[in-house]
């Protein structure tokens, strides 16, 4: 599975330092020996308003049971557990049961449907998948159950509220013999070098790409993060950002268990949920995107006291409005720190708590220790500093491949991959993202995989030609915003256009918000739309409007 040149990769990252030949069961471990009764997580389910609160030790003990029945199931070493599941305890129970038994954690956004499950499910050939069985009124149990025949290698679909076999508590509610449990765990503890995680990233090229993690990439990067931003095993850290994203994955679940602290979750964003959680359990640290620091500023400015305990909010996926900044740092007093990554490297460039403001509200930080970037031209060229190009990144938490797409890796010889995303680097190496050079819109930090939305829309009987590109949202960032072309004779609403790519089983978050009729589109010489002059165009609008 790893990608070329990987022994020399290791060496050096051994050498220098950054890998600790470590896996989150070391640090889990030792908070389960040392501080059992302590709190590792509190789980708030927005819908029932009700709360789940565990132990070091009474979350070790579901996880043992987990682990012991889900070998039980036939998984064995290297198989896929794919879970499509909310911010819910049962979310890092799994991936520790999964760590455990040597299996692959696969998570999946709550959020995405058939089409995309069904891709998924099969390119990792999946052997269990668990879901809940109805979050958002949405039944995902019904939608699995519907999907088993074009599923040939899942030989389990549980469900968190199911009944009878399916039902995935019977995983965690019987006990097992804790000797047979120590050996079995003994013998499949995986190695800092296995793929420990498998997590899909909506792509520019149509088909989701599944990006690979070890231990060792992973946990390379919480080392200088927790660093970077003064973070320890006092803090209490807020996630409402989904555990499903590597954002919620990396800083959510993995992040407290290495500084030895616990989380506080969220499972659907409600602003007025958020601000009773930080007056209740006095969060000191949180990390999302823009649009929640926003709807939370919004519940500070007519709460600040709820927000006393929060030190630092980082904001990362789409760069952060100064006014809002300002805002946010007057009403809740905590340091305001940006920062980029990727699900294929994690947190990559992070400011500093005592930079000077202009970094924090006009960059994107600078590299953290063991990350380093770069800024080429059309020829692979270092540019200057201040120089527009192409961002490249290399450096410990770099991910070692795409599930079963070498071709796709985008890192060359020397191990510089390729974000897709256009940049300039100042001086002092702090990086500012200036746009995107691969074709992508990201709504409230989740990306819309445009091409193939652009394909379903194509599919339209009435619409003749299509491009979907991104309109500025002061809120969410940016909404996909569709200019169309109509056969002659024919009208075509937003309505019509959501309503067919709807029947088409697509994720509600990816649906134009806008359409735009145009006589024709606009092209070059050699017939490729200018999606550029359109950009400018959407840039007036409004949704809706």
């Amino acid at each position: 599975m790893h990608m070329d040149g990987f022994a020399a990769r290791r060496d050096a990252m051994v050498k220098a330092g950054f890998w600790k030949n470590r896996t989150l069961l070391d640090d889990f471990d030792h908070r389960v020996k040392e501080q059992p009764g302590a709190l590792a997580i509190v789980a708030h389910d927005v819908t029932q308003a009700s709360q789940t609160r565990l132990t070091y030790g009474e979350l070790d003990e579901r996880v043992t049971r987990i682990a012991v029945n889900l070998a039980g199931l036939g998984v064995e070493v290297g198989d896929v557990v794919s879970y499509q599941l909310p911010n819910w305890w049962q979310f890092v129970a799994l991936h520790l049961a999964c760590l455990r038994i040597g299996a692959i954690t696969n998570p999946i956004m709550p959020i995405l449907r058939r089409r995309e499950l069904e891709f998924m499910l099969n390119h990792a050939r999946s052997k269990v998948v668990v879901t809940p069985q109805v979050f958002r009124d949405f039944d995902h149990g019904a939608m699995i159950a519907g999907m088993r025949d074009v599923l040939p290698h899942l030989a389990h679909a549980l469900v968190i509220g199911g009944e009878g076999d399916a039902a995935f508590e019977r995983l965690h509610d019987k006990p097992v013999d804790q000797t047979a449990a120590t050996a079995l765990f003994a013998a499949r503890r995986p190695k800092p070098d296995d793929i420990i995680q498998v997590l899909y990233t909506s792509g520019t090229t149509g088909e989701p790409k599944g990006v690979m993690h070890t231990s060792n990439t992973q946990i390379s990067n919480l080392g200088p993060y927790i660093e970077r931003l003064h973070l320890s095993g006092q803090d209490i850290v807020f996630m409402a950002s989904p555990l499903a994203h590597q954002t919620g994955f990396m800083y959510g679940l993995m992040m407290p268990i290495v500084l030895g602290c616990h989380v506080v979750l969220q499972d659907i964003w409600n602003r007025k949920v958020a601000a009773d959680l930080f007056a209740a359990e006095r969060p000191t640290f949180t990390m999302a995107s823009t649009p929640f620091l926003a709807d939370l500023t919004d519940e500070a400015e007519a709460r600040p006291e709820a927000f006393r305990s929060l030190r630092v909010f980082l904001a990362a996926g789409a760069p952060i409005p100064r006014v809002l900044v300002r805002r946010a740092t007057d009403h809740m007093g905590a340091t305001i720190a940006s920062g980029w990554g990727m699900t294929e490297n994690g947190a990559v460039t992070v400011t500093k708590p005592e930079d000077p403001p202009e970094k924090a509200f006009e960059t994107d930080g600078c590299p953290l220790p063991g990350m380093a970037v770069r800024v080429v031209d059309p020829a692979d060229k270092p540019l200057a500093a201040g120089e527009e190009g192409r961002l490249q990144v290399k450096g410990c938490s770099n991910f070692v491949g795409y599930l079963k797409r070498p071709d796709l890796n985008a890192v060359d010889a020397e191990g510089w991959f390729d974000t897709g995303d256009l940049a300039r680097i100042d001086a002092e190496g702090y990086v500012r993202i200036t746009g995107r050079a691969k074709d992508i819109i990201i709504r409230g930090g989740e990306n819309i995989p445009v091409v193939e939305i652009e394909g379903l829309v194509y599919k339209h009987p009435d619409i003749n030609d299509v491009a979907i590109v991104a309109m500025p949202d002061d809120r969410l960032g940016e909404r996909a915003c569709a200019f169309v072309t109509t056969r002659p004779g024919t009208k075509v609403t937003l309505g019509d256009v959501t309503a067919f790519l709807s029947s088409q089983h697509i994720t509600k978050n990816y649906l134009p918000e806008r359409l735009e009729v145009l006589s024709e589109l606009p092209r070059t010489a050699s017939g490729k739309i200018q999606k550029f002059r359109l950009r400018e165009m959407a840039k007036t609008m409004k949704p809706g409007e």
